[in-house]
């Protein structure tokens, strides 16, 4: 029987990059990554959403705050009352509910690692890069 593409991915611990195709700061962390030639697999958190458990795990491994975007329109358009009692629960279902509100790019190095945004230096350490 043959493996599933994603279950090939997961044992193979490959880079995957998750974002939104349109947003800048995932453009510039691919366009880093393929000038690298750095072997990743694009998440679209738009068209393809993501799961509470990832969300979690990388809640735990960055903490809640720094994933959750509160600089775009997603999060200025929130009612105010829910803007006021975030907790990790509630940013986490947000987050389900509207994918904008991660903030990006979000990075899983093939270490299994989550890293939340893009700076060069940031991945030149990640990839051991010069």
């Amino acid at each position: 029987m043959a493996r599933s593409y994603i279950a090939y991915i997961l044992e193979s611990r490959m880079t995957i990059l998750y974002g939104i195709k349109n947003c800048d700061s995932v453009r510039k962390a691919r366009q880093w990554l393929a000038a690298n030639d750095i072997l990743y697999t694009f998440h679209d958190l738009r068209a393809d959403g993501q799961d509470e458990a990832t969300l979690h795990a990388w809640a735990e491994s960055v903490g809640w705050e720094t994933l959750l975007n509160r600089r775009g329109t997603t999060w200025r358009k929130l009612p105010e009352e829910q803007r006021n009692v975030i907790d990790e629960q509630k940013a986490i279902q947000l987050m389900l509910d509207n994918p904008t509100l991660i903030k990006r790019p979000v990075l899983v190095s093939d270490d299994g690692q989550a890293h939340v945004g893009f700076k060069p230096t940031d991945y030149e350490t990640i990839f051991q890069q010069g």
